[in-house]
């Protein structure tokens, strides 16, 4: 199953982010990694981004195409270049430095 979240672009000039996440299942873990994400998409990228969420354990084979060898995984497609985020997104600043999103004031 694939679950897929689209907001639209509120701000004239911002990058467009196309974000995947990998999980496995709907774990409570999945949950807070999907509820982390969310939270650090709508303060520091609100209005252009797209998540899409693959559940591994219905897709197994889309792991190989992006060498995702541990779950949860956040892929950067876009803005290039391609970068990557394991873990459950829990230490935000971590995660803001690692994809590259400069906050916003």
């Amino acid at each position: 199953m694939v679950k897929v979240t689209k907001k639209k672009e509120e701000a004239v000039g911002e990058k467009e982010w196309e974000l995947r996440l990998y999980v496995a299942g709907e774990t409570p873990k999945t949950k807070k990694t999907i509820e982390n994400l969310n939270k650090i998409c709508e303060e520091h990228l609100k209005g252009c981004y797209h998540i899409e969420v693959i559940d591994l354990t219905k897709n197994p084979q889309l792991a190989a195409g992006e060498q995702i060898f541990a779950i949860p995984t956040l892929v950067r497609k876009l803005p290039e270049p391609i970068r990557k985020i394991i873990g459950d997104l829990s230490a935000t600043e971590k995660v803001l430095v690692g994809l590259d999103i400069h906050p916003r004031k």
